[in-house]
């Protein structure tokens, strides 16, 4: 036979709250009473009792638990007010802002690039939509990836890792921008460039986001995703895809391999912790030749544009310096391998994209489409003057000889 003296409930004690009851209760056990039953009688008399609540931080009088770190954080449910208050920002956050910003810059460049008229009001229009369809990707993206984001450094704070939101709401989300945004690019701008947006939302939720926990080669088909949003702005502007769009497409897919390598190389612990399959974790070397190799295909790229009349000569000669010094970064990377090199490429690499798009811009070679006819025109009427005359054959204008033949008819 044993007695226990209960002076606060251990409900009590770790939650900081005393002064509930100054009684002192003596529990007679032995006769088959379990703990659990005794702390039920505590908890239950504690509670019972009429005094106020009182929370303080307690004192251990004991030398022993002098350093113990105290946690006073209050878990409570975050209020649906907070959600009213916040929502322009957690929907910001839910599209991903800068990334968004940086795909609508991309789709602006293709349709300014474009050798045709620029319309303002097909020009925005195609802006707003590509901005939504992104957004309503980058949304289903965060709710695909609640459990791994949680793991890594640079995605835990997102809303749905947070509970800010709710899973339904990233999906609510997502249908309303996905539904408008592709509204907006098919009656607003033209079937085409809402059929890439669409093709683009599927291979972004469907394909890239499973694939970067099974494969290397999702890094691959993120390049592709990120090629796409120029070609809309083109497709926008001309209404079909010509060897302009294709330069625009090289130029956005080999820049995304430096980018996103240099970013994954500081960022392997998560990466692996989180179990995707990235360049950067499960082949370092690889990683690094990629970036380095598709440096290089930029550079022949914007050489290449003034012979595919895009742009002139002088953007081949402006580029080179800003292109070169990104390969000097990259096989910096390449050589070194080390955080500091990587940083660097990364950050140049936010540069590069739009000075480079500014200059493209800049040495536009055709700003409407008639100019481009006007120079096909003459490129002719050169060709036909190197022929000599006994090869030239002479063309009849077709209206008189009708004409005259009319007439015959009448008189007979």
């Amino acid at each position: 036979m044993s007695y226990l003296k209960v002076l606060h409930c251990s409900l009590c004690r770790k939650t900081g709250i005393y002064g509930i009851s100054s009684k002192s209760l003596l529990f007679k056990i032995g006769n088959g009473i379990p703990i659990q039953q005794l702390a039920t009688i505590s908890t239950s008399h504690c509670w019972k009792s009429k005094l106020p609540l009182i929370s303080q931080t307690p004192t251990s009088s004991s030398g022993k638990n002098k350093n113990v770190p105290q946690d006073t954080r209050v878990w409570k449910e975050t209020p649906t007010c907070d959600i009213r208050n916040n929502l322009g920002h957690y929907c910001m956050m839910l599209s991903k802002f800068r990334l968004t910003s940086l795909v609508v810059m991309t789709s602006m460049a293709g349709y300014a690039l474009a050798p045709a008229p620029f319309n303002f009001t097909t020009f925005a229009l195609c802006a707003v939509g590509t901005g939504l369809v992104s957004s309503a990707a980058n949304s289903i993206n965060q709710y695909h990836e609640v459990p791994f984001d949680a793991q890594m450094t640079r995605t835990k704070n997102r809303v749905l890792v947070k509970g800010l939101l709710e899973p339904v709401h990233a999906i609510s989300f997502a249908a309303i921008t996905s539904a408008s945004g592709l509204s907006i690019l098919y009656f607003g701008v033209n079937p085409l460039t809402a059929a890439l947006g669409a093709g683009n939302l599927v291979l972004y939720t469907s394909v890239y986001t499973p694939m970067k926990r099974m494969s290397i080669l999702n890094t691959w088909l993120g390049s592709v995703v990120g090629a796409i949003p120029p070609l809309m702005g083109w497709a926008g502007c001309t209404g079909s895809l010509d060897a302009g769009a294709l330069v625009l497409g090289v130029v956005l897919y080999s820049w995304q391999f430096p980018h996103f390598n240099a970013l994954s190389w500081n960022l392997r612990p998560d990466y692996s912790r989180a179990g995707y399959r990235m360049m950067a974790v499960t082949d370092p070397a690889l990683c690094r030749r990629v970036a380095l190799r598709h440096t290089g295909i930029i550079t022949a790229t914007c050489l290449a544009s003034s012979y595919l009349d895009v742009t002139n000569l002088w953007f081949a000669l402006e580029s080179l310096p800003l292109n070169l010094y990104f390969m000097y970064l990259a096989w910096q990377f390449y050589k070194k391998s080390d955080s500091g090199s990587s940083r660097k490429l990364f950050k140049f690499s936010l540069i590069h994209l739009p000075a480079l798009m500014l200059l493209m811009l800049v040495n536009k070679k055709y700003w409407s489409s008639s100019e481009m006819q006007e120079h096909k025109d003459v490129l002719k009427l050169q060709d036909v003057n190197k022929l000599p005359e006994s090869k030239r054959i002479t063309v009849l204008p077709r209206g008189p000889v009708v004409a005259a033949q009319e007439t015959d008819i009448r008189q007979n």
